[in-house]
């Protein structure tokens, strides 16, 4: 780290001393044992942020010097791309300056967004694992591309294309998804019949039902559940 990027690296209770803010992105199996460590070094006006999900900020409150301020962060790994989504939580002591703090921090990989912490898991749910998603997507429509005969290079460049396509129009249109949706559907064309088979085959449903259990499974975290 010091010969490529000219930084001094110090150990944890050394940093936990200095830094004014702390982020802590560990596992969340392993957070416990790291605030175990840290908890001694820090000093209550330190703003600690938590990546980890599934874990309140309740968690960190009981584990730090009273009136330490937490605020609780989901973000995604579109961030490597600063396309990052950042879903941002005020813990009890938390002040709105240290909100915004947090939003300067993870705005400069995305966008970010306040809610309150009752909603994180499903949060997590959505836009946490929410590029996973849309990888498997890709994957799959690849696999049918050449299933079609299309090689896998140009399946993965059309299908690619028309995601990017699609989420530009989403987020600068202003349209609702189905009229988009219904815009692209004429009748008795390819892409009802398309649509045909997604509802016969329970898409739909698949999609909600794995986003409840992303969101459950955020909740076992937090229950100490790994």
């Amino acid at each position: 780290l010091r010969a490529r990027h000219g930084v001094t690296p110090v150990t944890n209770p050394e940093a936990a001393k200095t830094a004014d803010t702390l982020i802590l992105t560990v596992k969340p199996q392993d957070m416990g044992a790291l605030l175990d460590e840290l908890a001694p070094h820090i000093p209550a006006d330190r703003l600690i942020i938590s990546g980890a999900a599934g874990i309140p900020t309740s968690f960190y409150e009981e584990r730090l010097a009273p009136g330490t301020p937490v605020v609780r962060v989901m973000t995604n790994t579109p961030a490597l791309v600063d396309e990052a989504m950042s879903v941002i939580s005020a813990g009890t002591h938390a002040t709105a300056g240290h909100l915004a703090h947090a939003e300067e921090i993870f705005g400069s990989v995305g966008k970010t967004l306040r809610v309150p912490e009752s909603q994180q898991d499903a949060c997590t749910a959505l836009s946490g694992s929410g590029p996973a998603y849309f990888f498997y997507l890709v994957e799959a429509m690849t696999d049918a591309g050449i299933l079609l005969g299309l090689p896998r290079d140009k399946a993965h460049d059309l299908i690619v294309q028309s995601a990017i396509g699609a989420a530009v129009m989403l987020r600068d249109s202003g349209e609702h998804p189905v009229k988009l949706r219904e815009n692209v559907t004429s009748p008795a064309g390819t892409t009802i019949n398309a649509i045909r088979e997604l509802e016969n085959h329970g898409v739909r449903a698949a999609l909600i039902a794995a986003l409840e259990a992303a969101r459950d499974r955020s909740r076992e975290l937090a229950s100490g559940n790994s």
